[in-house]
């Protein structure tokens, strides 16, 4: 009789334990992040061409931020999502060749809600760093499904990674994604969790499955852009289709939150990270990616929390990516281990009371390349030093410094402190090695996006992201990486090539330090560039191939800094070596 009594009792405690964590006070956290897609983009911000019923809805049923401010561009406003604070605080000053990393002293969301005891994911597009420590897996995420760089090549079955490891992915990348971010869903219903949706699209190439291409190749546009000679209408077909199987994607995450019943403790938030990529509708804005003025960093925002929160508000205080970590740790009531100051501010009040006077006076910056614009409630001071009356005149055509002085003033001198105490905190120069050999991560990833050619070596294209180097001709070519190998050990090298057979018994060689390693080539690998077969519109950045990994052997690295090379000992036929990427994986 005690034996079975003993069973009961652990077998109902047990239920309650899951019930308990089902209906926490900590409320699960999903993020999804579009690339690229402007405000003008969705069916519930006006759009009369694109199909969004999924979003359109979550729109319906939560809070919309209609003033919602992100960075001009990809990488920033991921190190601002991540951190709640100004992406140049965090050393992210560009988009790719290492300039896209996030300082490894700032704390992010992840690492916060990790302590708290939720199981964190990431699926998608990370962009602020592909080696540890600054890889996602090392940056307070326990699940990484996606690709590190800020640009893709190629977006059906393509090269992904999985925890640090490189796999194939499968199908469209979007729906596979999703699928991923899906399945971790699954696996942690019983607890509380963080599944954070960053999607490359609609960012370039332009790619989608036919049947959501079907319905826009030959689709009126029912709307164009404020600067219609400037618009590519089948660029914007593109987006839209691409729009709308993201749509798809949302409603699957919908749909699975509702079969496991976590709708009532789960908090979803949808945005973009900055305005369209082409000319095309946006409300008659004003500028579009890599733009600060307004049509290029004011991005949809939806946040729903069912039961929680208002459902069919709108509100229109200016609202920022900064905000969503200090919003995120208040509305979860968990601990804040951020151990640095936010710059963005908790939106709990806004959103639970729509009110909070702090959110009135403030003013939000936007920097890009050189140039500053700020926004406060109502007006806009752009880059160029213009001023506009945002709230009647929101598509920024009448210049009002003159008739507003005292405005004007006081815009001024914000921004003047603001570049002066952030700005020129900056360092001259990103000096930052590339790690390799972190023990926290068996594998480093060297992509040649990250490298420097030396010699008559060139890239694929001339924009960094998913470009390869290629023309190699004598023992004078190399391309190399500053790094900083973190603990000595042995390396098992591998490197992804292409070449003909006329190439066969050439030799490379791979150095650091002290230490050289030398390979023949043995096998051929002969293949063609892919990705235009799959493009709906010309790309203007690389296309790739499907470059074959080469075990080239194993080397010794001590703890250190300096070039990692790798260069040309014989080639048996010049212009045709062409070198993707390189491996390093820890085997002491």
């Amino acid at each position: 009789m005690l034996r079975y009594t003993l069973f009961f009792t652990l077998f109902f405690s047990c239920v309650i334990t899951i019930k308990s964590n089902a209906q926490s006070n900590h409320p699960n956290i999903i993020i999804i992040l579009a690339d690229d897609q402007g405000w003008g983009d969705l069916g519930f911000n006006g759009n009369k061409t694109v199909n969004t019923p999924n979003l359109d809805q979550l729109a319906k049923e939560g809070i919309v931020l209609d003033r919602f401010y992100v960075s001009p561009v990809c990488s920033p406003t991921r190190a601002e999502l991540l951190t709640g604070r100004y992406h140049v605080r965090g050393g992210v000053t560009g988009t790719s060749s290492g300039f896209e990393r996030l300082d490894l002293d700032e704390v992010t969301f992840a690492e916060v809600f990790k302590k708290n005891g939720y199981r964190t994911g990431v699926f998608g597009k990370w962009h602020n760093g592909g080696q540890a420590p600054y890889h996602p897996n090392t940056r307070g995420f326990d699940e990484f499904y996606g690709f590190c760089a800020g640009h893709w090549a190629e977006y059906f079955n393509p090269i992904l990674e999985h925890n640090g490891e490189i796999i194939q992915g499968k199908g469209f990348i979007i729906d596979d994604l999703t699928s991923q971010g899906i399945q971790f869903i699954e696996n942690n219903k019983e607890t509380q969790f963080l599944a954070y949706f960053p999607y490359n699209t609609p960012h370039s190439p332009m790619q989608v499955p036919d049947e959501y291409w079907g319905r826009y190749e030959n689709k009126p546009l029912a709307q164009q852009g404020s600067l219609p000679e400037l618009e590519d209408s089948l660029h914007t077909k593109a987006a839209l289709a691409m729009t709308e199987n993201i749509d798809w994607n949302v409603g699957r995450i919908i749909q699975k939150l509702e079969e496991l019943n976590l709708m009532n403790n789960t908090i979803v938030i949808y945005f973009s990270d900055n305005g369209p990529n082409g000319h095309r509708w946006n409300g008659h804005m004003k500028g579009i990616k890599g733009n600060t003025d307004e049509g290029g960093i004011r991005s949809p925002f939806i946040i729903q929390w069912k039961g929680k929160l208002a459902k069919g508000t709108t509100v229109n205080n200016i609202t920022s990516v900064l905000d969503i970590f200090p919003t995120l740790v208040d509305l979860a009531d968990i601990e804040n281990q951020q151990t640095k100051p936010f710059d963005g501010l908790s939106l709990k009040n806004l959103l639970t009371k729509n009110q909070d006077v702090a959110v009135n006076d403030r003013i939000i910056p936007s920097y890009w390349s050189g140039k500053t614009s700020i926004r406060s409630e109502r007006f806009r001071l752009s880059s160029d030093l213009k001023l506009y009356d945002m709230q009647n005149d929101p598509d920024q055509t009448s210049d009002i410094r003159k008739s507003h002085p005292d405005d004007y003033k006081k815009l001024l001198a914000w921004k003047d402190e603001w570049i002066r105490t952030v700005l020129n905190e900056l360092p001259e120069n990103d000096t930052r090695p590339f790690t390799v050999g972190n023990p926290k991560l068996e594998l480093t990833i060297l992509p040649t996006s990250e490298a420097t050619g030396k010699g008559n070596v060139i890239r694929s294209n001339k924009y960094p992201n998913s470009s390869f180097f290629r023309q190699f001709r004598n023992s004078e070519d190399e391309i190399s990486w500053t790094v900083a190998v973190q603990e000595s050990g042995v390396f098992e090298i591998e490197v992804y090539y292409g070449c003909s057979d006329a190439n066969i018994g050439s030799e490379l060689i791979i150095e650091f330090g002290g230490s050289t390693l030398t390979h023949q080539l043995s096998a051929s690998n002969e293949k063609p560039l892919i990705g235009m077969e799959n493009d709906r519109v010309l790309r203007m950045e690389s296309y790739t191939k499907d470059f074959l990994p080469m075990k080239f052997g194993k080397i010794a690295l001590e703890k250190g800094e300096g070039k990692l090379k790798l260069r040309v000992k014989s080639l048996k036929k010049p212009d045709d070596l062409e070198i993707n990427l390189i491996t390093l994986r820890r085997i002491d």
